[in-house]
């Protein structure tokens, strides 16, 4: 297994559901980002209803000897799950791994380019 001790890994953390084809795009966005960064290891992670959970990806990439690790939340809304109970989330990892870098990024909602690329889907769908 490759040591990835000085550069970081990235969990790309949904909600999850019981229903497969629900992954898809989380899994989609995962792959884009392999491909774009074939160095950086990548985990998707869910809240519930799916696996693995955001513990057991954490632990996983962390058994590739990472010391640094970024969370993107993948929620459009700002609701309780990204203001609440997320964070909990990684203060437990925090206290569980204080060696380790934990980076939590706003949710993908509070992007602007992404609200600019949903006004962009919006306005080709009138036009088509």
């Amino acid at each position: 297994m490759t040591q990835h001790t000085a550069g970081k890994g990235i969990v790309l953390f949904a909600h999850g559901s019981r229903d497969p084809l629900w992954h898809q795009p989380i899994e989609a966005v995962a792959a884009q980002l392999r491909q774009a960064h074939p160095s950086v290891p990548v985990r998707c992670a869910y809240l519930e209803l799916s696996t693995p959970d955001l513990a057991g990806a954490c632990q996983e990439l962390l058994a590739l000897g990472l010391r640094q690790l970024v969370v993107l939340p993948l929620f459009l809304g700002v609701g309780r799950h990204a203001r609440e109970d997320l964070p909990r989330q990684i203060a437990a990892l925090r206290a569980q791994y204080p060696a380790i870098q934990i980076q939590l990024e706003p949710a993908v909602g509070e992007n602007p380019l992404l609200l600019r690329l949903l006004a962009q889907i919006a306005s080709d769908a009138i036009r088509a």
